[in-house]
């Protein structure tokens, strides 16, 4: 059954059947985690809102630096073997999962860096009659406990992002990974332990059932609630938060890619394949409508469907294997459905549109599906890109705009005025150009609109979120 993980609750005990975690490509049991209750989710609350009510028990950020900077460097050490259980559990590729554990080390790295550099600000005084002999200025204090509900497709970066920014903003997080992947959460969380952060400050559980994460989403003692997963659920929970509960929100999207007629195709097509195939498209950024224009379409669909369908598709903790597997069976079932529907509506199939295994899909390029099937209006989270061709940009422009997710795009040209009319009129939040829709390093803002999400990620971003910043005010005559 492989390791078990206990409730990362102090004090807790654990309620029901062990949550048993299987690999998603050969359903292999890899680990069991125990579960927590109602008195386990109150214990945690309890004690993470009575560390942020003890203002003199707060860890200083000399000590909150120096967790972070050794939870990096445990985590490095350990590189070989979390990348190779991440890949077993979630099913992304060695290589893939070997720069996700070298994002998560950035990513605790990142937090020392913005807070040491972090500051406030001093208020204009002493301009005003009113306003005379005071000086004002302000500083930076925990927002409060932490709540953060992660996803699976990326079980180490996610977490990192998640709890990383609250050790650094001093607050206490407790943490709920997701159901498919909880192990390399509880290995981070273990980790960040062994690097000197006080078992309390920062707690891991899978919980019994819905009215237990419920109730601690609805909590009041919660100050931020931190949420990766789909749009339908994140859009309810936050509905659900207790006045004054701050929140950011990563959901999915269907990123567009606009190709122009001068684009460089020997350079886009690498990077339209690994954007749209990268973790079997499970990616709330991948490459999923790409509209190319009319005049080098059937060139690039050639291309494209070529490159894609010499991916090697298998066993994740192999390093010659490029996509992995789905991370349920039933996602099989439904990509294909997905892809059938468009086939049978007028799409052309390019390359893939088969079943290879119960838990694994053939990377899959389809020319032209119908503008009301379901791989053009929704996130298809599968190894699957579409090609629509365009005569005018601001066609393509439109059709990119029409549904209502906005999250990062791209544009892929020669010229710089076509670069910067799409990136100007293009709904996204951030716009590649030269490059695909999937880019990200952990520094930078990474931010949905509309369904697509709330707030902004991003490890500075979020850091600030998870802080306040508090106004003094001096008022003195030798001011």
């Amino acid at each position: 059954m492989g390791e078990h993980f206990a409730l990362m609750v102090p004090g807790a005990k654990a309620e029901g059947e062990p949550l048993a975690v299987s690999a998603p490509f050969d359903r292999q049991a890899i680990g069991t985690v125990a579960r927590g209750g109602q008195a386990a989710a109150e214990l945690a609350m309890a004690t993470a809102h009575g560390l942020y009510r003890n203002r003199d028990g707060w860890l200083s950020p000399a000590r909150r630096i120096e967790i972070l900077k050794k939870t990096a460097d445990l985590l490095y050490r350990q590189r070989e073997f979390l990348a190779t259980e991440s890949a077993r559990e979630g099913g992304k590729p060695l290589p893939d999962s070997l720069v996700e554990i070298d994002r998560a080390v950035d990513s605790f790295r990142s937090c020392v860096d913005h807070l040491r550099v972090q500051a406030g600000n001093c208020i204009p005084m002493d301009i005003t009659p009113s306003s005379a002999n005071r000086l004002a200025f302000t500083i930076h204090e925990p927002i409060g406990v932490v709540l953060a509900f992660s996803a699976f497709n990326h079980p180490l970066n996610l977490i990192a992002h998640q709890i990383g920014p609250a050790i650094a903003a001093g607050c206490p997080v407790i943490v709920k990974p997701a159901e498919a992947t909880p192990l390399s959460c509880m290995r981070i969380v273990a980790i960040v332990r062994e690097a000197g952060l006080p078992e309390e400050w920062c707690q891991a559980l899978v919980t019994t059932g819905r009215e237990v994460s419920m109730a601690m989403v609805s909590d009041p003692r919660v100050a931020f609630f931190s949420f990766i997963g789909s749009s339908k659920v994140g859009w309810m929970l936050r509905s659900k938060l207790a006045p004054g509960t701050r929140c950011a929100l990563e959901h999915g999207g269907a990123a567009p890619a606009i190709v122009m007629a001068d684009a460089d195709l020997e350079q886009a097509v690498p990077l339209l394949s690994k954007g749209g195939m990268y973790h079997a498209g499970q990616v709330c950024v991948s490459v999923q409508r790409i509209f190319a224009h009319s005049v080098i379409i059937d060139k690039l669909a050639q291309q494209l469907a070529q490159a894609c369908d010499g991916l090697k598709v298998g066993d994740p903790t192999l390093a010659e294997t490029e996509v992995g597997p789905l991370i349920r069976e039933a996602e099989v079932q439904r990509v294909d459905e997905w892809v059938r529907e468009a086939i049978d509506g007028g799409a052309s199939l390019l390359c893939g549109g088969k079943i290879l295994s119960a838990t694994t899909y053939q990377p899959t390029v389809l020319l032209n599906p119908p503008a009301d099937v379901r791989v053009s209006t929704q996130e298809i989270f599968g190894p699957v890109v579409c090609l629509y061709g365009f005569a005018d940009v601001d066609d393509a422009i439109a059709r990119a705009n029409s549904l209502p997710f906005s999250f990062q795009a791209s544009v892929f040209t020669r010229d710089i005025d076509s670069a910067l009319r799409v990136s100007r009129r293009i709904d996204a939040a951030s716009v590649m150009i030269n490059d695909h829709t999937a880019f990200r390093v952990d520094w930078m803002p990474f931010a949905g609109f509309k369904e697509s999400g709330y707030g902004v990620g991003g490890i500075p971003y979020t850091l600030k979120d998870m802080q306040v910043a508090k106004q003094i005010i001096i008022k003195s005559g030798e001011i």
